[in-house]
């Protein structure tokens, strides 16, 4: 039977051509262009006087948004192309032209920066309270404070500058590395040699030796990377320190809370409370461990399914129960998934050169996102799915509003994905036909509690604990594999048979340039949808539109007063943590009594 969606998605309504399109390559030219004359209007400011200061302030502003939004269209574009084939060389060469162009629109930013602090406190008042700048106060009031944080303009432009072919270079560099790696897999008496995403995947596998085969090969050939990965970590992981420091800046947590718009306090709030429950998910390790016939999980049983309780699903059944769940909180997030399979806003295909993992990304011109995956008929892909659709609704939800309202944190951003992985996942175990099926869905349910509570807070440790040992020096291949390891044991309450002492090598989070300590948003955000969850269950279907409002906020204000405003709760204390981890890991008693029928 012919498959009802699709599963490449459509990149040439944007530019038609790929790499080679002429229209994209026109579209990024007329953005150099329009970029390189910013300065010049922004220098224009001065000379506007009385009423029409703030018509001029409004036009200028109205300008960079657009540029801003052309800027991540071109981005979306080159992302999308070196994702779904990591050997494109013409898109490699697209994506350092357009780091160049976000260079320059940076550098004109900061020139933009420095015009709104040096703008004096009574004339700024008036100006964020003008109607054609009030839509966008928020942001304009944190550029205001963050220009006041960094350097004079004209260093904070060489370090941009300086960024592209140091800083930036060296993401570039894991993600040619990680092109070139291929993990060997026999199957059916041949040996095939599998990328890192399709070599991932088997971690998914009822198969107990598949996994430990894998396992063992993925390893080795993260460990023969090593010293390269270990390269690109160091001189990243230097240059933040060495720009915090001329900054005036004593912690590496100011840039990623500063940029997640929340506090110290709130994470600290966050992490304690999970360090002190975490253990409660032991017995279900001990559990599963017991179901697979082991002793004691190991690293590549993580994401194991159960025994005959893995079923494979197609692509279009995968897509069908999304659209199904969604629906049964709110026909209008069903009727925008069904529009994002139907129109191929999807990457999905198994095969050669993807790169490995999930995202979703905007293109805000043309007010459509896009979804890449690879799917490989798993429930575990399912979740996938959702948790990606989350993203795409939540920038569909806040399409009208002006760009820089749209630009929401990572840990919120989050909030919503999650979310989505939430409905999907408790109504399928509601409306699961037996109690194997229920079981094996409350098992990837608690996967996922594992990787927030355990996974990322085991990342977050081990990047801490980096950037500490960073000051002195580089710090080894051998003692990044150290520290690795010890973060794991303790995120993970020493409950393994092993660990992976090279996943700070294979987590490509580690690398990414444009979020620092990219881990704890997704446990913020986790924690913080379960939270929003147990408000939807007890409101019924008129949480739908809070849903929205809440989403629509999560631009213009951080995340202590979204909560605040939405949810009535302080985040700084433990109450609203506890009673989200609780929410959790309730799962833990109902999986313990199912698996004991099993």
């Amino acid at each position: 039977m012919a498959a009802t969606y699709a599963m490449t998605w459509d990149l040439d309504v944007f530019f038609p051509g790929g790499s080679s399109s002429p229209e994209f390559r026109q579209f990024v030219e007329e953005l150099n262009r329009d970029i390189g004359n910013l300065e010049q209007r922004i220098d224009a400011l001065d000379s506007a006087q009385g009423k029409e200061r703030p018509e001029k302030w409004g036009d200028l502003i109205d300008h960079v948004q657009e540029l801003g939004k052309r800027l991540r269209q071109a981005g979306a574009f080159v992302n999308c192309l070196t994702a779904q084939n990591v050997k494109d060389e013409q898109a490699k060469l697209l994506r350092g032209r357009l780091t160049q162009l976000g260079a320059s629109f940076g550098a004109a930013m900061t020139q933009l920066e420095r015009k709104i602090l040096d703008t004096p406190e009574n004339e700024w008042r008036e100006l964020i309270n003008h109607p054609r700048l009030q839509p966008v106060a928020f942001s304009l009031e944190e550029r205001r404070r963050r220009a006041a944080e960094q350097l004079p303009p004209e260093q904070e432009v060489l370090v941009g500058d300086l960024a592209v072919d140091g800083y930036h270079a060296w993401w570039e560099l894991y993600n040619t590395v990680v092109g070139r790696i291929t993990i060997p897999f026999e199957e059916d008496g041949e040996v095939k040699r599998l990328s890192v995403g399709q070599a991932r995947n088997k971690f998914s596998s009822e198969d107990g030796q598949v996994r430990k085969t894998v396992f063992e090969e993925w390893q080795k050939a993260w460990q023969e990377h090593a010293d390269l990965c270990a390269s690109a970590l160091n001189h990243l992981g230097g240059f933040r320190l060495n720009l915090y420091r001329h900054r005036g800046w004593d912690s590496v947590l100011k840039e990623p809370l500063d940029n997640n718009r929340m506090t110290r306090e709130t994470l600290e709030t966050m992490w304690g409370v999970i360090d002190e429950n975490k253990e409660r998910l032991i017995p279900y390790f001990e559990r599963k461990a017991k179901l697979l016939g082991l002793d004691a999980l190991r690293w590549c049983d993580l994401d194991a399914p159960l025994p005959g309780g893995e079923k494979s699903v197609s692509y279009d059944e995968a897509a069908d129960f999304i659209i199904e769940q969604f629906g049964r909180f709110d026909p209008g997030l069903a009727d925008f998934a069904r529009t994002a399979f139907e129109n191929r806003w999807i990457e999905a295909e198994d095969r050669p050169n993807k790169r490995p993992g999930g995202f979703c990304t905007t293109f805000p011109v043309s007010g459509q996102s896009r979804i890449f995956m690879t799917f490989g008929g798993t429930t575990g892909n399912i979740s996938t799915l959702a948790h990606e659709l989350g993203h795409a609704y939540h920038q569909q939800v806040m399409g009208d509003l002006p760009y820089w309202s749209q630009l929401y944190a990572m840990n919120v951003a989050e909030t919503a994905s999650t979310f989505a992985e939430m409905i999907v996942t408790d109504a399928a175990i509601r409306h699961a036909s037996s109690d194997a099926e229920r079981l094996g869905l409350l098992e990837e349910k608690l996967q996922r509690a594992a990787a927030f509570f355990m996974d990322i807070r085991a990342r977050f440790l081990f990047e801490t604990r980096f950037y500490e040992e960073r000051k002195d020096g580089p710090v080894s291949v051998d003692r990044l594999n150290q520290l690795m390891v010890d973060a794991q044991r303790e995120a993970f309450a020493d409950a393994m048979a092993d660990y992976d002492p090279t996943f700070w090598a294979s987590k490509l989070h580690f690398y990414i340039t444009g979020q620092p300590f990219y881990n704890f948003p997704y446990t913020f955000g986790f924690l913080f949808s379960a939270g929003i969850y147990g408000r939807a269950k007890e409101d019924g279907a008129a949480f739908a539109a809070k849903y929205a409002d809440l989403l629509r906020d999560t631009g213009r204000m951080t995340v202590e007063d979204l909560a605040a405003r939405h949810l009535g709760v302080d985040l700084r204390r433990p109450d609203f943590w506890q009673s989200a981890v609780d929410q959790v890991l309730s799962d833990v008693d109902q999986f313990l009594r199912l698996s004991e029928k099993a």
